[in-house]
């Protein structure tokens, strides 16, 4: 049923069938779409339209809680070269939305059991009970089976954290982000396993802590900062009661905080002594730490998170931290990078209109040849190209590299093979 609200009424998961006054108004290029992410709702609320319509068959209305769907890209598919038609397009749409409401749903409700069921683990624990690893391993698989069926609704569901489930929701995100790489690099089921529940355990020493220094909005003081930095240690003596406790989630759970280039604690570890599964940890402890809202801190968009990390040289270990990218489809605008048609693309930074990541096409390997820049959807997950690498301009030859990247500016340029030469 169609019902007429004000902007600061718009939540994600509604459903936009008309914005009020001219289109000029509004900052979307169409009218009718489901509101996706927190990003949407704040162009919505600061473009100054008078109203906005929304359809409460097909999106959530305004007596119920926010969602946050971050929608997988519309998967091109063509059966013949005729043009679909306006209605065809338009019931695609329609059934894409509907569809992404629906995997919501199922993503909300496993999220909703799981925090439950985690926090009664964690509050056993805490007591001085050993902990129950088959309750836990049945929410890693249930987990497992929603990562397969619908990573990006899970993903979405597990950045809305409040202070007081915090601790619960990031062990779930970390457990689903593990799962996810681990699916991704095509391990066998009981690693998969493993890792999800080293992730579901990782951050269990911080029951210990006081609710006052995990929340504080300020900076801590050493003393607090010791406290904090205490933590794993705190959850290796907790895990470490359970005797059928793998050793994967204690080595996760004691070295999730170490560096690949030895500054990290709470042993200042070198690479060589950092497991794949700890490092791996530490990548997505961070990642879901920096876009979650915290007392001290905005949330940062995934985008800018995976740009930060990349630029941080000897923080994490940087093939595992290509391989998350590659599973979560997500890349720091202008990486250098090698696609599955062996050519060579820069990642556009991330636009409101494109659904999904792209890149910008310019090189052929093959033919040794510059091409005509061209922007591409790059994902595993549909019928496009995919990232294969990350590559270093200068291995290309490719001394100016941010000449290049301002020269390759959507369609400012094309550049032929004499003219590469001489950049």
């Amino acid at each position: 049923m169609p019902q007429k609200i004000s902007c600061d009424q718009v939540k994600s998961g509604m459903y936009i069938l008309k914005f009020g006054g001219s289109w000029f108004d509004h900052p979307f290029w169409r009218a009718k779409f489901l509101i996706e992410t927190e990003d949407d709702v704040m162009r919505v609320r600061e473009s100054g339209v008078p109203y906005v319509m929304i359809d409460e068959k097909r999106g959530i209305p305004a007596d119920e809680p926010p969602r946050i769907i971050s929608a997988p890209p519309l998967r091109h598919q063509r059966s013949n070269n005729a043009i679909p038609s306006k209605k065809a397009v338009r019931g695609s749409e329609l059934k894409g939305d509907e569809t992404r409401v629906a995997e919501y749903r199922r993503a909300t409700a496993l999220v909703s059991r799981s925090k439950t069921r985690i926090a009664g683990v964690f509050d056993e624990a805490l007591s001085g009970s050993a902990i129950d690893i088959e309750a836990v391993a049945s929410i890693v698989d249930e987990i497992r089976q929603s990562v397969a069926h619908s990573p990006q609704a899970l993903l979405g569901v597990t950045r809305l954290k409040n202070k007081d489930d915090y601790t619960y929701l990031h062990s779930i995100s970390v457990c689903m982000l593990m799962v996810t790489v681990a699916q991704h690099l095509e391990m066998n089921h009981s690693d998969i396993r493993d890792l999800g529940l080293a992730g579901l355990l990782h951050d269990i020493g911080k029951l210990s802590i006081a609710d006052h220094i995990l929340n504080k909005p300020g900076q801590l003081t050493d003393e607090e900062f010791d406290n904090v930095r205490g933590h794993p240690e705190q959850g290796y003596r907790l895990l470490s009661r359970t005797p059928d406790i793998s050793e994967t989630a204690l080595d996760v759970c004691r070295h999730h905080h170490e560096k690949v280039d030895g500054t990290g604690y709470p042993f200042s570890l070198n690479s060589n002594s950092i497991s794949f599964a700890a490092r791996l940890g530490a990548i997505c402890d961070v990642f879901d730490a920096l876009t979650s809202n915290r007392a001290y801190k905005q949330a940062w968009t995934p985008e800018k998170a995976i740009c930060e990390m990349w630029g941080w040289n000897g923080h994490f270990d940087s093939e595992i931290l290509f391989h998350f990218m590659q599973a979560l489809g997500i890349f720091p605008p202008g990486m250098l990078i090698r696609l599955s048609s062996n050519r060579l693309a820069i990642v556009l930074e991330q636009k409101p209109w494109r659904r999904g990541a792209h890149a910008l096409i310019f090189y052929s390997v093959t033919e040794s040849m510059f091409l005509k820049p061209k922007a591409v959807m790059i994902s595993k997950n549909y019928d496009c190209e995919t990232v294969v690498s990350a590559e270093d301009p200068d291995d290309w030859g490719f001394s100016d590299w941010q000449g290049l990247r301002e020269r390759l500016a959507p369609g400012v340029v094309v550049l032929t093979a004499m003219e590469g030469a001489d950049l």
